[in-house]
């Protein structure tokens, strides 16, 4: 692919219109996707495919419990005291950026 560089701006609603030669580069147009990845200080933009979990590790794991849930092996009820633990945690706010507090075992 060739080397493009573009400048667009930046409008008060933070938007930005994609150059003409780089929609025309990644062959996109009205309704496509793309994905953006935030690398230190620069922002790099890609397609974004079909399927966003492409790591083949991923790919594996979700293909052996498809498997698994269409077969009904290794799945039953859960627990009652974790069902209930479970229900009582929806009631509270999550903020994803929080520190967590004591031991983590993963």
């Amino acid at each position: 692919m060739p080397h493009i560089h573009e400048v667009a701006t930046l409008t008060s609603k933070g938007q930005i219109t994609l150059p003409k030669a780089i929609r025309q580069a990644l062959g996109v147009s009205l309704g496509g996707k793309l994905a953006f990845d935030l690398r230190g200080t620069e922002v790099v933009v890609t397609l974004a495919g079909q399927d966003e979990h492409n790591d083949p590790a991923i790919g594996a794991f979700l293909s052996l419990l498809e498997s698994n849930i269409q077969s009904g092996k290794h799945f039953g009820a859960l627990p009652d005291d974790l069902a209930q633990a479970m229900l009582t945690q929806l009631r509270h706010a999550v903020h994803l950026d929080e520190e967590i507090s004591g031991d983590v075992a993963l």
